[in-house]
């Protein structure tokens, strides 16, 4: 009887370590969800920023529908 009470106590130690580690798992995602739901990925940027690409035109030349898809290609723009 006693090694079945044993076992008893041991499932429920492990039972509430297991659920124990899981909330607190489960509420550390929460707080790094919310951490990173109020950061702003896609704002403009402040400071001395600078446009990295910029598309050059030429003057007498139109560029053809072909030409303009193998640059959409290569450069992925």
């Amino acid at each position: 009887m006693k090694s079945w009470f044993g076992l008893v106590v041991q499932t429920v130690k492990v039972f509430l370590l297991f659920m124990g580690c899981t909330l607190l798992f489960y509420y550390g995602i929460l707080w790094v969800s919310q951490e990173y739901e109020s950061y702003h990925r896609y704002d403009e940027p402040q400071g001395k920023a600078v446009k990295v690409f910029h598309m050059e035109q030429e003057t007498g030349n139109s560029v053809s529908w072909l030409e303009r898809l193998m640059l959409f290609y290569r450069e992925g723009e």
